[in-house]
């Protein structure tokens, strides 16, 4: 099933390459613009149309998947924000070019050189058996992206939002987008007034009064409204939902309202040394989903006023899972394990929809399990460009399954491997380590303790650890994952020689 999947996207992908140059005018008003909506932090049980009963509003993300096909198995690349975002523009894995953890994470070199002049800062790191792996702090200048490709067929480019993929000389104006707007070295809304003006942030002026998810959203849709003489690509990087906490007043004492009304009081369970949330009631969080919807709707209604709307690709999609452990805790993920800086579930498993009327069908539902390396072979062949040449890319064009949902391969017969490789210790409490979905099954190593084996379909909050009933999944699980990182010379994370210098002592 794993050649018919790769065979089936192939197929597609090469067709609209066999167009003439006599039909070049006719090709490029026939190829679609593409909105792609990527949200922060947020989890997969954080959307109204994952969860009916979720405590957050979301009626704009609900239209939008009601226009489209949900994908329920839809992963990002790594469990936190930056090598997945470098995933996305890419469609390589973060192993394959060490982008690995968020960036600015403390580099192994770092810490040990702290160690031993005594420093108190990066402590936590001094006493682990293992350091994290090094990793590269930008999205590499060589890395060819997505809209570089899609800007070298025609398409006008603008970016808005969170970048966090490298600051001077590896900004999104470097990567190949015409327009940047707020996308810089950071990775939260650090500014003055954070998310409230002012957003201290490059080319986005403010006023008072102003809300973050709103003015970004502004921005795209003004895009979107004047754009009308080439195809183009709107890159919407929400900051929403990463921290700091802080809400509309308005949407805050709406949520706190109905909290009460629910009678709802926060719940934690334990994951590892961490707390984890077990409910969701954050009143400040619920109101930053809302502002995020609001401000996905006003993109919406933009494409709509603007005519585009049938010609559009729209795809939403968030860079990690929801955030559990840490930084306040403030939604669930169940049933789905653990969150944001983890290697299970709840880290890695993404709300996503992908809508293009007409093409796409409306309503339906996409279960085979995707990755974010996916999105760039799946745009290019919606806009009939062809992939980038001498780039081994690790994401497959979605195309034949978003247009056939019905008939696409299902979670056990899909034969594709999806990995993970996470060597840090995250933030979050996560451990350094790598996964592999394969079908049913999920192998999960802890690097230097052993591994774990889930059925997801019988278990997807991988609370039943089954290893010792499938010896010979585990095995060949753990092989292929060693073997994939083999292939794509992923780091490893190495023995602390602070813990030598101690028993030297």
């Amino acid at each position: 099933m794993l050649l018919s999947l790769l065979l089936w996207s192939t197929g597609l992908a090469a067709a609209p390459q066999e167009v003439s140059d006599t039909s070049t005018m006719q090709a490029a008003e026939a190829r679609p613009n593409v909105l792609f909506i990527l949200a922060d932090d947020y989890g997969w049980m954080d959307a109204g149309f994952q969860n009916a009963a979720t405590f957050y509003d979301t009626p704009n993300l609900d239209r939008l998947r009601a226009g489209g096909v949900q994908l329920t198995a839809a992963y990002a690349a790594c469990p936190v924000c930056s090598p997945t975002r470098a995933s996305i523009l890419t469609g390589r894995h973060p192993a394959r070019i060490d982008t690995t953890d968020w960036f600015g994470a403390p580099q192994p070199d770092a810490i040990v050189k702290a160690g031993r002049e005594g420093a108190k800062r990066m402590e936590r790191f001094q006493k682990l058996a293992l350091l994290p792996a090094p990793y590269v702090e930008h999205l590499p200048q060589e890395e060819i992206t997505l809209p570089e490709v899609l800007k070298g067929a025609g398409y006008a480019t603008f970016f808005a939002g969170k970048w966090h993929l490298g600051g001077d000389g590896f900004e999104p104006e470097t990567q190949g987008f015409d327009i940047n707007v707020a996308g810089h070295v950071r990775g939260g809304p650090y500014g003055p007034g954070r998310y409230f003006h002012p957003f201290g942030m490059p080319n986005l002026e403010s006023k008072e009064g102003d809300h973050l998810p709103a003015r970004l959203a502004e921005e795209a849709a003004s895009f979107i409204e004047t754009e009308r003489d080439e195809p183009w690509l709107c890159y919407l990087s929400f900051y929403s939902v990463h921290t700091p906490l802080m809400g509309r007043a308005d949407l805050v004492e709406k949520y706190k309202k109905k909290r009460d009304d629910l009678g709802l009081e926060p719940s934690f369970g334990q994951e590892g040394e961490r707390k984890v949330r077990q409910n969701q009631e954050h009143a400040v969080y619920a109101a930053m989903v809302a502002a995020m919807d609001e401000a996905v709707g006003h993109v919406l209604d933009a494409l709509d006023r603007s005519g585009q709307a049938d010609r559009t690709l729209v795809v939403f999609f968030s860079d990690n899972g929801g955030l559990s452990t840490s930084e306040g805790s403030p939604t669930s993920n169940l049933p789905l394990r653990g969150g944001k800086g983890w290697l299970y579930e709840g880290g890695i498993r993404e709300p996503c929809v992908v809508r293009w009327p007409g093409r796409i069908p409306a309503g339906a539902t996409l279960d085979l399990p995707i990755q974010s390396v996916d999105f760039l072979p799946t745009i290019l062949a919606a806009a009939g460009v062809a992939a980038p040449t001498g780039v081994e890319l690790d994401g497959v064009s979605l195309m034949p399954a978003l247009t056939s949902p019905a008939s696409a391969p299902g979670p056990e017969a899909s034969g594709r491997s999806l990995y993970w490789h996470y060597p840090h210790h995250g933030n979050q409490g996560g451990f350094p380590g790598g996964a592999v979905r394969q079908g049913r099954w999920k192998w999960i190593e802890r690097f230097g303790e052993g591994g774990e084996l889930y059925d997801l379909l019988a278990d997807v909050g991988e609370a039943r650890e089954c290893s010792a009933e499938h010896p010979e999944i585990s095995e060949r699980l753990a092989s292929d994952l060693a073997a994939w990182r083999n292939r794509v010379n992923a780091k490893m994370p190495a023995p602390n020689p602070l813990l030598a210098d101690e028993s030297d002592d």
